[in-house]
């Protein structure tokens, strides 16, 4: 890393794997994280660490479901205070009858992450397997607390923590859209820098995504959304790996959105938004 050699998939795979281990001292957790920063995260680094995580996840027995299912999902870290789209757009999704399989937590930078509003919704965090079953099957929806899955993370924690009390991003600030334990087919995922876009989308058509769209908003400092306030910038995967684009509001007939449109705040000024 000091020499700024990218690793290959595999290498990256190992990595992952001893970033997990409580063996491996948080000095050298820490430096490894900020040198892959610093040089910036390749495709095939960020598919290995992905691969290695999800195979360290808790696994949940969905049958042929995930196969036919979608997750609509963001990085975070925009900053732009937006409510919660992503959420908002996958029980819409999930109420015209495609099964959704969300995967998420709760808010690191902004007011209100997926997990704190789909709370206030109702949605158990602790669910059990038979309850998200139950969920999936009777409403199309259901939830996966990530804490809940990712028992490996617990040795990297207190080493996020301290970087990101620096104002560093790591590779793990991009993590949680790959590692959904159910793996669906379908993938619609936001980045929270333009920069993201291709690796992301390759990471993903590495991963076995079925048909997938990287996307970024244009507005602002930018948005881990599809948005209805500026261009979009899209990066197809899998199936839709032909797709490479920029969408305006105008090519799907809408008019062009304020970003203060889109703004949101606390969970429950969220959920009168979306009763609204």
């Amino acid at each position: 890393m000091l020499a700024r050699q990218s690793l290959t998939k595999a290498q990256a795979t190992v990595a992952a794997g001893l970033m997990a281990s409580p063996e491996i001292s948080d000095d050298l957790k820490e430096s490894f994280l900020i040198a892959l920063a610093q040089k910036g995260e390749t495709a095939d680094e960020v598919a290995g660490f992905a691969h290695t995580y999800r195979q360290l996840a808790r696994k949940i027995d969905f049958g042929n479901t995930p196969s036919q299912a979608i997750d609509i999902v963001g990085t975070g870290g925009d900053r732009s205070g937006s409510f919660n789209i992503s959420s908002v757009s996958a029980l819409i999704v999930a109420a015209a009858g495609v099964p959704v399989i969300k995967h998420g937590n709760r808010s690191i930078t902004s007011k209100s992450g997926s997990a704190d509003f789909l709370v206030g919704l109702g949605v158990q965090l602790d669910a059990t397997d038979a309850k998200l079953n139950h969920a999936l099957k009777e409403a199309k929806f259901c939830y996966l607390f990530a804490p809940a899955f990712h028992s490996a993370f617990k040795s990297i924690l207190s080493v996020r923590k301290k970087i990101a009390e620096r104002g560093q991003k790591t590779i793990f600030n991009i993590l949680g859209p790959l590692i959904n334990p159910a793996q669906p087919a379908y993938m619609l995922v936001g980045v929270y820098d333009q920069r993201w876009v291709e690796p992301m989308a390759l990471a993903l058509h590495d991963l076995g995504v079925k048909r997938g769209l990287v996307v970024h908003g244009q507005v602002g400092e930018g948005m881990d959304e599809v948005t209805t306030a500026g261009p979009t910038i899209v990066r197809g995967c899998g199936e839709l790996l032909h797709v490479d684009a920029i969408w305006l509001p105008g090519d799907f007939g809408f008019n062009q959105a304020q970003s203060t449109d889109l703004k949101g705040g606390t969970p429950e000024e969220n959920l009168v938004m979306f009763s609204d």
